[in-house]
């Protein structure tokens, strides 16, 4: 048995999900299966438990139970409601196996309650890796950055979203205890679902930038190469909900070819079959548009003004002849770094004025 694989529990809060599912995605069924082979493809899954009130989940218990999860039941109705009793009892149960099952090196969380980002914390503290899983309309906007991956059931292959009106027609037909449920407590701010818009070609605008600034923060912390796999855990650091299936790739190493053929990133053999080294291009066209285009305003603005003009406000003159102009898309952390980097090139010149308190710029053999 392979020793290096991840060992995983899962742990379900089922009435937020199937409730979410049914009232969010017009009244689309629960399944397992699309989230099972998300996780198989993560590492092996080891203990599965719903946590619910079964009494009011009858149709789901036999796929659940084909799926080999362990049903704990948690009566709603004994006296008085205890909405809060699954919640409990999944967050002892999860921090008693994390003592018990020290083999178990990821837990995955299925809610979109934040009450649970105290037990993702503690997970975490406890040196766990945390997979959160929600509906994005019903999932508190707390918990995904709380989690070292966020993945929203939506958006799972094999997941089918059903025709609005036809699924009304069916909920209309429904009946008896099990399409009642107890109210959950009042949605949380919801998470936004839809990437944000994108191009012709479905691509996200932003993607290159991720990429370089994320890419450009690994080599100066790390001041080694940086793996593909590095770079993706990284990413998904930043956000947890990051999937490159959110721009049409079917692999992250096919997103990182894209970025590759658009002189983005380059890609080099790694030590590992499979897990190239990413970096930067020697210079790419863009990059050297970006220095040209500093050169020429901070030439335009010394001869307008007499004198060479200040680092603060250069940006904004930058981005009034380009306006998509940032420093980041091509791997710099800050504004000033792009200019010491472009005075490094001997495109502009830099000097510290005292009676500007700033940085004043000029271009090389030209008097300030």
């Amino acid at each position: 048995m392979t020793t290096d694989e991840e060992r995983i529990a899962l742990f379900l809060d089922y009435e937020n999900l199937a409730i979410g599912a049914r009232e969010d995605l017009s009244g689309l069924r629960f399944d397992l299966k699309p989230l099972a082979d998300a996780l198989a493809e993560r590492g092996r899954v080891v203990v599965r438990r719903a946590y619910a009130d079964w009494s009011y989940f009858e149709e789901d218990r036999r796929m659940l139970t084909q799926q080999q999860v362990e049903l704990i039941e948690i009566p709603q109705r004994m006296g008085a409601v205890r909405k809060n009793a699954a919640d409990i009892k999944l967050a002892v149960d999860a921090i008693e196996l994390c003592f018990e099952r020290d083999y178990i090196t990821t837990y995955v969380i299925g809610t979109g309650d934040s009450d649970f980002t105290p037990l993702v914390g503690k997970l975490r503290e406890l040196n766990r890796r945390v997979i959160g899983v929600g509906l994005a309309a019903s999932t508190s906007s707390l918990l995904p950055p709380a989690c070292d991956e966020f993945l929203f059931y939506e958006r799972l292959e094999g997941v089918n979203l059903p025709d609005p009106e036809t699924v009304t027609k069916q909920a209309g037909r429904r009946s008896g205890r099990g399409t009642h449920v107890v109210k959950p407590a009042p949605k949380p701010a919801p998470v936004r679902l839809d990437p944000p818009e994108r191009d012709g070609k479905g691509e996200e605008p932003d993607l290159p930038r991720l990429v370089t600034q994320t890419l450009s923060g690994l080599q100066r912390s790390s001041g080694g190469a940086v793996l593909a796999s590095t770079l993706k855990r990284a990413l998904l650091r930043k956000d947890p909900t990051f999937s490159e299936a959110d721009y049409g790739f079917r692999a992250f190493g096919e997103l990182l070819r894209h970025l590759e053929q658009q002189r983005v990133i380059e890609l080099s053999a790694g030590s590992a079959k499979g897990d190239p080294e990413v970096g930067f291009p020697e210079e790419s066209r863009s990059e050297e548009d970006a220095f040209e285009l500093l050169r020429s305003v901070v030439a335009d603005l010394q001869r307008s003004q007499g004198t060479g003009p200040s680092l603060s406000g250069l940006k904004n003159e930058l981005r009034k002849r380009r306006p998509s102009f940032s420093e980041k898309q091509f791997g710099f952390g800050a504004f000033l770094q792009f200019c010491k980097a472009a005075r490094a090139r001997g495109m502009v010149t830099m000097r510290w004025s005292d009676e500007a308190d700033d940085y004043v710029l000029g271009v090389p053999d030209t008097p300030q």
